[in-house]
Formats: structure tokens, C-alpha cells, sequence
């Protein structure tokens, strides 16, 4: 987001985008491997145990003979971009001049492709480093429309997801996600509106909003990522790539009945029009 060859300031284009100024100029430390083999265990107990904060997880991992404290590993948890995950009242604030929307899904039913999207961001380990991943799902069929791997968490590749899913795959009623800084800024939800599609964002904290996506996470990285340690980003990106490709067209999905993703979403697509 900082652009160091604008003509703008540094400082100014800081203070615009809300970010403390030192944050601008200080170099990122490279991550340890201690704490790089620390965060890819917090990443495998947060799937197993999403309630659980850095109190229960710190003393999860003493109990497995990691000794860290609370407040490192909160600090690992922050850089991860994952919380406990339950609902709690709406007390804290979005990130400066970001605008959060209602939770529209509530008692709906959904029944066809392309009538609800949603959106989330994971932490994927690598075997040196980690990455990003956000996927871009078709909540009916669960097919993944699009995705992208970052080494940040800024807002830019969570647009380009949703960029290369309107060009592929139309648009839906209603997008769904969660309260997340890249989610609220105004380059998300203002391809979003430019697009006449309804905005639709969890409750703080309230995972089971955007339960489905939840799944996949569990689903990619039990199936792909844990059993395969990427050495770049590159790689990180063709086997994330490759394992998308074989969960819409080739992973058979229990809920719909053995049927994949693929299957569900072309069958349900309403007829193209034709010509007179």
C-alpha cells in the first residue's frame, strides 16, 4: 500500500492509510526458525481448537514441551492473522475511514450457484516461511472460483481474486466475509459495489458465519499443505494451484453426496440465453 516512489511523503501517505509512521521505515526482522516451527504448530491447534487464545494455546504447547509465553504468543498469532473465534459483542473498531456491513445471510437459503460468494484469508506454512492464501468460494456448490497467495496480508490480492472471479464466473447477489482490514477497505468493497453486489460480513469473531470457507482451510491443509513442505513461494503457489484444481473437479464433497464441486456448480448454472 505504501507506494515509496510517490510523490506523496512517506509520513503523509502513513497517516492517510492509518498506519504508525515507524512501521514505514523499520525493516521487517526475518522470522526465526524456532518461531516458524511454533506458528505451524498454533496454525495445526487453531483448526482443531478455533475458541481457543493465546492463554489456552500457550499452555497447550507448554503441555507439549514448548516453553513460550502469552504474550509471544500472541504476538505469533497477530503476524498469522488468526483469534479465538467466537462471538462477542461488537466493541471494537474497524480500521480508520473502513465501514463494516450486516450480516445478510441469516435464515437464507441458498440454492443455486452464484447466488452467495464469500471470501477468507489463511496463514499457509512453508518449510522456510509462510505465505498467504485467499480463496474466492461459490457457497452452493463450494467450488473455489478463484485464489491468490501473498507473502503480505494488504487488501491487493484479495481485489485480484475477486477481479479474476467476476471475469470468469459472472457475479453473485450477495458477497460474504468477515470483518477483516482488506475485506472493509475501499478498494474491496468498492469493486464490490461497482458490481451491485449486496456486501455481507460476519459478526466479529463469529467463524460459523463463513463456515464453508472454514472447511476448506481444514480440508487444503490436512490434504495438501501439512504433507508437503514448500521450499519458495513459487512452489507454495503451484501446489496450492494444483490441490484447487483437484477439489473442484476431482475430490469427491459429502455434502453433496459424492458429487465434486464442478459437477454441482455446472449442473445448477441456469441455461446461457440464447439469441433470437
Amino acid at each position: 500500500m505504501i507506494d515509496r516512489g510517490h510523490e506523496l511523503a512517506l509520513a503523509t501517505q502513513a497517516r492517510l492509510l492509518g498506519v504508525a509512521r515507524s512501521t514505514v521505515y523499520r525493516k521487517p526482522e526475518p522470522v526465526s526458525a524456532t518461531d516458524l516451527a511454533v506458528m505451524r504448530r498454533i496454525d495445526e491447534l487453531h483448526l482443531e481448537y478455533p475458541f481457543a487464545g493465546s492463554r489456552m494455546l500457550g499452555s497447550m504447547l507448554a503441555n507439549e514441551g514448548i516453553a513460550i509465553g502469552r504474550t509471544h504468543v500472541r504476538t505469533l498469532m497477530h503476524r498469522m492473522g488468526i483469534e479465538a473465534l467466537y462471538r462477542r459483542p461488537r466493541t471494537s473498531k474497524p480500521a480508520p475511514g473502513h465501514r463494516t456491513y450486516p450480516y445478510l445471510l441469516r435464515d437464507v437459503v441458498v440454492s443455486r450457484p452464484n447466488q452467495v460468494w464469500a471470501a477468507d484469508i489463511t496463514y499457509i506454512p512453508m518449510a522456510k516461511g509462510f505465505v498467504y492464501l485467499v480463496v474466492v468460494l461459490d457457497w452452493f456448490s463450494r467450488r473455489a472460483l478463484s485464489w491468490r497467495v501473498s507473502i503480505t496480508m494488504e487488501a491487493d490480492f484479495c481485489v485480484e481474486a475477486v477481479e479474476e472471479a467476476l471475469s470468469r464466473h459472472g457475479k453473485p447477489a450477495i458477497f460474504n466475509t468477515d470483518q477483516g482490514s482488506q475485506f472493509t477497505s475501499e478498494a474491496f468493497t468498492g469493486l464490490l459495489l461497482e458490481n451491485d453486489i449486496k456486501i455481507s460480513m460476519d459478526g466479529k469473531g463469529a467463524w460459523r458465519d463463513n463456515v464453508f470457507v472454514e472447511r476448506l482451510w481444514r480440508t487444503i491443509k490436512y490434504e495438501e499443505v501439512y504433507i508437503r513442505a514448500c521450499d519458495t513461494v513459487a512452489e507454495a503457489r503451484t501446489s496450492i494451484g494444483r490441490y484447487l484444481d483437484f477439489y473442484n473437479a476431482g475430490r469427491p464433497h459429502s455434502h453433496h453426496g459424492g458429487r465434486t464441486p464442478d459437477q454441482v456448480w455446472f449442473a445448477n448454472l441456469p441455461p446461457l440465453a440464447v439469441a433470437a
